[in-house]
C-alpha cells in the first residue's frame, strides 16, 4: 500500500463512525485536494525556479489550463480507485496494525502545503 492509500483509510475510518455514508467521499475529496496541493507546490517550485533561469517554456495561462486539467485527472482517478470494488479489495489488504495518521496531522498537512504553494506563488 502506498502512503496515499494509508491517509486515504486514516480519514475514511475517522469519518465513518459519524458520517456513514459520507465518509468515502470527504475522504476521496481530502486525497484529491491533498493530491492538487503537492502538484501546486510541484507547479510554482519549478515555475519560479525556471523564470529565475530565464527558460520560457510556456505562457502562465497554459500552465494553469494544464493545472486544472492535471487536478480534474487526479480527482476521477482517486474516484475510480477509491469507489466500490478496489476500495474494498484495499481494505480487505490493509493491516490493522499498520500505522494510521491523526486526522488533525493530516488537516495541518493539508492547510501547510497550500500555504507553501500561497508563499511561494507570492515570491
Amino acid at each position: 500500500m502506498t502512503t496515499f492509500d494509508t491517509i486515504f483509510f486514516s480519514v475514511f475510518n475517522h469519518f465513518k463512525a459519524t458520517h456513514k455514508q459520507k465518509a468515502n467521499t470527504i475522504a476521496i475529496v481530502y486525497l484529491s485536494l491533498l493530491q492538487i496541493a503537492l502538484v501546486l507546490v510541484l507547479g510554482v517550485f519549478f515555475s519560479i525556479f525556471l523564470e529565475q533561469m530565464h527558460v520560457t517554456m510556456f505562457s502562465a495561462s497554459k500552465g494553469w489550463t494544464l493545472f486544472i486539467m492535471t487536478s480534474v485527472f487526479i480527482y476521477f482517478r482517486n474516484w475510480i480507485t477509491y469507489s466500490g470494488r478496489k476500495r474494498k479489495v484495499l481494505n480487505a489488504k490493509t493491516n490493522k496494525k499498520q500505522t494510521t495518521y491523526s486526522i488533525w496531522l493530516l488537516w495541518f498537512l493539508l492547510l501547510g502545503t497550500i500555504t507553501l504553494a500561497i508563499v511561494l506563488l507570492n515570491a
